[in-house]
């Protein structure tokens, strides 16, 4: 009955009724759907300004945690592999000093003048001129271009060109130019630049 008679006087009742100034004569059904209605604005509210900030930071902090175990699993992994690290970079030092060891000194540069002469009069070539241009200094070498001028049948220039590769330092080829000569059609003139590298120490 009392169920019965609280939904009759929630019909019967009229919101003009209401008087804020005297909320105890309010009938019970209505103080109660409106003490329900405040309890649930004040769960809503202290979830968007309270619990949301919470789940924002607990994201923040979960993105962290995977970060760090990324970090650690690599870290890991190096540290598991740290002596084949170590073998590849003793391995890695020794080529570059193979590769050093083939880069001429200043006082090695005119031995290599020689070497490049002699390759060409041994394969039958007139050497014109052989003229050391400006160095150019590189980020971590000094390239120093040699001009070689000299003329030759073409089977005699495709030897030395050829021969330059075997030569004990490196050396690079750059800027063919090759013509026939008007006054001997089987001799070709040659223009090349040679270019060499030492390595570019502090005192370069």
């Amino acid at each position: 009955m009392a169920f019965e008679d609280t939904l009759r006087s929630l019909r019967e009742f009229d919101v003009g009724d209401l008087d804020l100034d005297n909320v105890g004569s309010w009938p019970l059904a209505i103080k109660v759907l409106v003490w329900a209605g405040l309890v649930i604005a004040v769960l809503i509210g202290g979830y968007y300004y309270h619990i949301k900030d919470l789940q924002l930071e607990l994201a923040t902090a979960q993105a962290k945690e995977e970060k760090l175990k990324k970090d650690f699993e690599g870290k890991a992994f190096q540290a598991a592999n740290l002596e084949a690290y170590r073998q590849q970079m003793v391995e890695m030092e020794e080529s570059f000093g193979a590769l050093v060891s083939q880069l001429p000194s200043d006082t090695e540069v005119p031995g290599l003048l020689e070497d490049i002469t002699n390759k060409g009069l041994l394969n039958g070539l007139d050497i014109a001129s052989i003229e050391l241009q400006k160095e150019s200094a590189k980020e971590f070498y000094v390239e120093l271009p040699i001009s070689i001028k000299a003329s030759g049948s073409y089977h005699d220039l495709g030897a030395f060109i050829s021969g330059m590769a075997g030569l004990p330092r490196i050396v690079t080829l750059h800027d063919f130019q090759i013509t026939a000569e008007k006054k001997n059609p089987n001799s070709l003139d040659m223009s090349i630049i040679a270019k060499t590298y030492r390595y570019k120490d502090g005192d370069a």
